[in-house]
């Protein structure tokens, strides 16, 4: 049968990018900072869609287009910020407008020596889903563009020791604004978000009494996710930003809840106790039940004769 699905190009250096764009070549091998405002910069002469090894930051300063992200597009409004990690599928706007902002693009090669380069992955914003773009206020516009503006200047001008040095430290600064207004974010943006913990707990209840685990084992981060249309690293972001507990710590308390009625209203064993809730193994359970509780199942249970 004929695969009708389109080809996915793949984007391996800077130059390309530069090629692609018909604008001369970068100025360092490794990173490029691309000013959409500027006429010759049109993106939407990149691929439709097209995976990168590349790490890419984008800023949005006035929206003229939509920017496709996998089979979807960014929810970008004006002064919107959206990271994406190599390996990622992306793609050039949809319909260009005019859109003005930066593009900030390099290869992880550029970290190399940095602690930026192993710390960068604990950004999680970067795995973000098209929906859940940063969007910033008056005055967070006016802090990442002073960042962008920064780099730009270092970047112009004669690449040397330090002013690799000043890039880095402003990247790194730029990712730590980002995570500071992503939690603003959570708390502000969406008024539904006050309400995540209820839909997230009411998740877990019918997962539970449904009878699931034993057929779909302990309940995933992954999959919870997906029943709120919303990636793990940022639902966990969200709930951190609520109660202090990422997801995964939340499915912990809510297994521990479980087993403590099991273990105090029922007579199965510990092992039929780890089954009902979804363990393969009743060793994995038990351990986790006397790290959050210091008490093995057996204690528990011992403890109500």
């Amino acid at each position: 049968m004929k695969n009708d699905a389109p080809k996915v190009a793949k984007l391996e250096s800077i130059t390309e990018i530069h090629r692609m764009l018909d604008i001369p070549g970068p100025i360092h091998p490794l990173i490029t900072l691309l000013d959409t405002r500027e006429e010759r910069i049109n993106l939407s002469k990149l691929p439709v869609s097209y995976v990168t090894t590349l790490y890419k930051i984008s800023f949005i300063s006035k929206l003229g287009g939509k920017f496709r992200y996998g089979q979807g597009y960014y929810d970008f409004d004006e002064g919107s910020m959206v990271f994406t990690a190599p390996n990622q599928i992306v793609g050039s706007t949809a319909v260009y407008k005019g859109n003005e902002g930066y593009s900030l693009i390099f290869h992880q090669d550029f970290l190399q020596g940095y602690p930026l380069a192993s710390k960068i992955k604990q950004f999680g914003f970067f795995s973000y889903a098209s929906n859940e773009a940063l969007h910033l206020s008056e005055q967070e516009r006016a802090t990442v563009s002073a960042v962008f503006t920064i780099i730009q200047e270092e970047l112009n001008s004669r690449i040397d020791d330090f002013s690799h040095e000043v890039v880095i430290a402003q990247i790194e600064l730029l990712l730590s604004y980002a995570k500071r207004f992503y939690k603003r974010q959570f708390l502000t943006r969406q008024p539904g978000n006050s309400d995540l913990l209820q839909q997230f707990e009411a998740l877990l209840y019918r997962y539970f009494k449904e009878g699931k685990p034993v057929n779909q084992g302990v309940p995933a981060v992954q999959y919870i996710a997906e029943q709120l249309n919303y990636t793990p690293n940022y639902l966990s972001d969200m709930l951190r930003s609520l109660t202090g507990l990422n997801a995964q710590q939340h499915i912990h308390e809510k297994l521990i809840e479980k087993s403590k009625e099991l273990l105090s209203t029922t007579n199965l064993t510990v092992s039929q106790v780890a089954y009902e809730l979804g363990f393969e193994h009743s060793q994995s359970f038990s351990r986790l039940f006397k790290t959050k509780t210091n008490l093995s199942p057996v204690q528990f249970r011992n403890s109500f004769n």
